[in-house]
Parts: structure tokens; C-alpha cells; sequence
């Protein structure tokens, strides 16, 4: 669906997947296909690492040898589809937590650690019904929606984060709202980006 939804709408995405999504070969035709599209394919963590404790950031629950096997392991699944290291330097940190060690450690493997950009609830798209913090499609939407004209910038150099893939008790997929989101925010007069090009 997403992919599909990509081509109609000549849209480059980027996308940050797991060694293990990575190695898992249900998986593989996906990535040849979006890595065949044009669009962008980055690390997000060999085994989708906690690297800090959830109440205190600074509390690291990784060893600095171990973040780097870790992300190493990454690359090296990445590199079996032709994705080089060096063109794939932006690299989304595992649940999308980190502090500033895991900053400087991506920084000393050469690397530039990137996340999504706050004041919507597009990252909520995981939740299920049964969940606290469950959100709705149509919420979701809505706050990306009233994000953008209350913000000085609007959405302009916006990284809207939408999950790949969602528990099978969230029935109402996000993604399938894509071609929605995509088509009002043209209208607005936004162009798509890959990471790389937004932030080179």
C-alpha cells in the first residue's frame, strides 16, 4: 500500500528498518522495490536497542561497545542489498530515544543521527485500541492538519515519522491515509523530500 501509494503520487520517502527486518526474507522483495523507486533506505538499530532509561534519558542501558556492534550489524545487513554506508549516513535512533552519548557515538562512526519532528501524533500510529495512548486515524490526520497552519513555519522542513508496519489490532491503518495526506499537503504547495535532500 505504501509503496503503491508512492509511485502514483511521485513521491521519494525514506525509510529506517531494523537489521532484523533487514535479514528477514519475507521482507527482501520490499526493499529491492523500494530501494529500486528512488527512495531512501537507513539504519534504525541492529535489534531495536532501548539505548536510555524511559524516566531518566541520561541513564544509559547500552555500553558504547555495544551501541556500535549493534549499528555495525545494521550496515552489514544493509550492504547485502547494496546500501552503503556511506550513502546512508542518517540514521533514526531505536524508538526514537537517545541522549547525547548515542549522539557522539553516531557521530564518531561517521554518521548523523536524525529524528522526527514534534507537535503532531503521526508517530502514534503504532497505538492499538487496547493501548493508553491509543489515537485514531482521523486524530492522527486532524493534528497534522492543525499543526501546520499554527506553526511560524508551517510544515516547511517538517520529518513527518509514519510507521512501516503496525500491530494487527490496529485495524485502522494510517498508512492507508497517505494518498489523502499527500494530495492536501500538495495542495498547500509542499514538495515531498527524501531525508538526504531535505537536510543537504
Amino acid at each position: 500500500m505504501i509503496r503503491k501509494t508512492l509511485k502514483k503520487d511521485d513521491v521519494k520517502a525514506s525509510f529506517f528498518f531494523t537489521g532484523d527486518f533487514y535479514r528477514n526474507p519475507q521482507f527482501k522483495n520490499i526493499i529491492r522495490k523500494l530501494k529500486k523507486d528512488g527512495n531512501y533506505l537507513g539504519a534504525h538499530s541492529d535489534k531495536h536497542l532501548l539505548y536510555a532509561d524511559w524516566t531518566n534519558r541520561d541513564s544509559l542501558l547500552v555500553t558504547e561497545q555495544e551501541f556500535k556492534t549493534d549499528l555495525e550489524s545494521n550496515y552489514k545487513e544493509m550492504d547485502k542489498f547494496g546500501l552503503r554506508k556511506d550513502e546512508a549516513q542518517y540514521f533514526l535512533p531505536a524508538y526514537e530515544w537517545y541522549n547525547k552519548s548515542i549522539a557522539s557515538w553516531t557521530g564518531e562512526k561517521g554518521l548523523k543521527l536524525v529524528n522526527f519532528s514534534p507537535g503532531t501524533r503521526s508517530t502514534a500510529d503504532y497505538t492499538y485500541p487496547e493501548m493508553k495512548s491509543y489515537r485514531s486515524s482521523e486524530e492522527i490526520y486532524k493534528s497534522i492538519m492543525d499543526y501546520e497552519p499554527g506553526s511560524k513555519n508551517g510544515l516547511n522542513g517538517f520529518i513527518l515519522l509514519v510507521h512501516f508496519g503496525t500491530d494487527p489490532k490496529r485495524t485502522d491503518k494510517f498508512y492507508n491515509r497517505l494518498d489523502e495526506l499527500i494530495a492536501d499537503l500538495k495542495g498547500k504547495g509542499y514538495q515531498f523530500k527524501r531525508i538526504d535532500e531535505l537536510l543537504e
